[in-house]
């Protein structure tokens, strides 16, 4: 179990910068800090067999997002649009915040 810090949460808009999906951008659902992967709205799609049951009466084929390692994403800054790298510095309080590389600025 890894126990070092990530350079996204849940809800920061991300880019994958490789692998199938590249090029995508999408908002982080879920982050799997036991397996280093995150769950990114709209990327990596896989399709699932269902079968019938309460939340999907129908059952098929449905589309839904697998995990991609965290590796290859990369945090998109919220104010320029583009993917920047991600450092940390400590605010006056004292508590460690993140800061883009690119601007300098913070990342809420």
């Amino acid at each position: 179990m890894s126990n070092h810090k990530f350079h996204i949460k849940k809800g920061d808009t991300v880019v994958v910068i490789t692998g199938e999906s590249k090029g995508k951008q999408g908002r982080v659902l879920e982050v799997l800090r036991s397996k280093e992967r995150a769950i990114v709205e709209g990327v990596n799609l896989i399709s699932k067999h269902q079968k019938p049951s309460a939340k999907h009466p129908q059952g098929g084929i449905i589309k839904k997002e697998a995990s991609v390692h965290i590796s290859n994403l990369m945090l998109v800054e919220p104010k320029t649009g583009k993917p920047t790298r991600i450092g940390r510095k400590r605010n006056d309080d004292g508590k460690l915040i993140r800061i883009s590389k690119k601007t300098g600025e913070e990342i809420k």
